[in-house]
């Protein structure tokens, strides 16, 4: 068994429902150990566009990463996400593998550590929320320290109140 951060995102739709959802449909691949708060972010890359919900999740599963992968896919499919050829699109839901356990995996459909976490605040926060003493294995830093040293005033982010 691997524990995993999975990261959470919807800004279409009712955003709210579509996490509650993707957070259901992740049961089936494993046990859900913890889940943080709900998110409200501003977007990134692509700003003209709506706000975001984000969460993070650890679910502790029997998946390889690269089943783990095909498996999100296809509940992001399910969920109605369109495939783009545009990247930073507007989407129903968003699911990103952010850790595999200590793995570092580099291939051509699968990067862990995800390459952008410690540069996104909506990823960073919820993370920090549930493991901040979890250690990046290529950066060698607690999520905590990686959250505090992220400095960009540009990413909004505040938490749901729920």
């Amino acid at each position: 068994m691997n524990n995993v951060f999975i990261s959470i995102g919807s800004n279409l739709g009712n955003k709210y429902q579509n996490i509650k959802s993707a957070i259901s449909k992740l049961k089936k691949l494993g046990k859900i150990l913890k889940i943080s708060s709900l998110y409200i972010t501003s977007p990134l890359e692509n700003e003209n566009q709506p706000y975001f919900y984000n969460c993070v999740v650890e679910i502790n599963t029997k998946l390889k990463p690269k089943e783990l992968l095909k498996k999100i896919k296809e509940i992001e499919k399910n969920m109605g996400r369109k495939e783009s050829k545009k990247r930073y699109q507007p989407r129903i839901i968003d699911l990103d593998i952010l850790f595999y356990g200590k793995k570092i995996i580099k291939s051509k459909t699968l990067t862990i550590p995800h390459k952008k976490l410690h540069q996104r605040k909506f990823v960073l926060w919820p993370l920090a929320e549930i493991a901040p003493n979890f250690i990046h294995p290529v950066l060698k830093k607690t999520i905590k320290k990686i959250k505090d040293e992220l400095r960009d005033p540009s990413q909004k982010i505040w938490l749901i109140r729920e």
